[in-house]
């Protein structure tokens, strides 16, 4: 009788072996990690009629968006855990360093109070607006069908935090200087119900209960952030800048080199979902439901901006052109 034959040992994981090459370090801590789509029936592997694992059959596994294998895709950027706290690191530094410059020489005593009432209105109130932005990326972490998308979604939360962490750095210093004027006190009857929030407000809490994982995305990445970092980050840090606030103007720039990322891995996925028939139907579908709350909250924010007569209409073509870039 024969001896079995012993199977010869994989140089790599099997999913990774038919690159004929030693894969990355972002391939190897990265792809195919999600064991909830190893049976679709079953996502967790327990009751598949149990209300989370119907959550997940009805929001991802039976979305319209469709491709063959989401797995395919990759951050273009490759960015994993070890190599983002290295980059954000720096960049922390950086943002911190401009807090403590500014603050040395006295920054927030120079403001005018009338440009203080607008960053009490226009500015601090944002904390809301981000934090919902940090929501709905830990949603698409949760529920995208594949762990290369559900990474770009955990650090494009991690972004956002960061993000309402200056925020609020910012209110506090801002209070000790303008102790009446409401910051750290006000921002949530502003949010609420100040005219220049509501079209944001309106927006990113419909766009929290757009359950489906890829109609998420598109409101969220190509329309809620594209509207918030035009209008928000950008036109307002031009505000801050014609009125004798650099910090600002710093501040958001360097936000906006974190917005950079986030747009090229939503245009890889925009693409990789090109790939498949149907789907720039059902991508344009969705666009034609969110741009329009999309433009009334840049229509909205924009129209009380400071010195920014032209801000709606410039922020509104940025994000055509952002779309439009990414073939849709």
């Amino acid at each position: 009788m024969s001896e079995p034959q012993i199977a010869k040992p994989l140089k790599t994981w099997s999913h990774l072996a038919g690159r004929r090459r030693k894969p990355s370090e972002y391939e190897i801590v990265s792809t195919n990690m999600h064991y909830t789509t190893d049976n679709p029936d079953a996502p967790f592997e327990l009751d598949p009629n149990f209300p989370m694992a119907q959550w997940f059959k009805t929001n991802r596994n039976a979305s319209p968006l469709k491709h063959a294998d989401w797995n395919a895709f990759r951050d273009p950027d490759e960015i994993v855990y070890r190599t983002y706290n290295m980059l954000q690191d720096g960049h922390e530094n950086y943002v911190f360093g401009l807090f403590d410059q500014f603050s040395a020489r006295g920054h927030d005593a120079m403001l005018e109070d009338a440009w203080a009432r607008q960053l009490a209105r226009l500015y601090t109130p944002g904390r809301y607006l981000m934090h919902t932005l940090q929501m709905g990326s830990a949603y698409l972490t949760q529920i995208a069908p594949a762990s290369t998308i559900s990474n770009c979604g955990t650090y494009q939360a991690a972004d956002s935090l960061r993000w309402l962490t200056h925020t609020a750095y910012r209110t506090k210093e801002l209070q000790k200087t303008f102790g009446d004027l409401g910051f750290g006190t006000g921002e949530r009857d502003i949010w609420e119900n100040d005219p220049a929030w509501q079209g944001f407000r309106e927006l990113v809490e419909k766009a929290l209960c757009a359950y489906d994982w890829a109609e998420s995305f598109v409101a969220l990445n190509l329309v809620a952030r594209p509207a918030f970092e035009e209008a928000v980050l950008r036109a307002l840090g031009q505000a801050g800048r014609h009125n004798g606030d650099t910090l600002l103007g710093l501040l958001t720039d360097a936000q906006l080199a974190d917005v950079e990322r986030h747009r090229r891995w939503t245009g890889a996925l925009v693409k990789l979902s090109l790939e498949t028939e149907g789907n720039r139907e059902v991508l344009n579908n969705w666009l034609a439901k969110w741009t329009p709350l999309g433009d009334a909250a840049i229509d909205a924010y924009c129209a009380h901006l400071p010195d920014s007569p032209n801000a709606a209409q410039t922020a509104r073509d940025a994000c055509a052109a952002l779309r439009r870039g990414y073939g849709l």
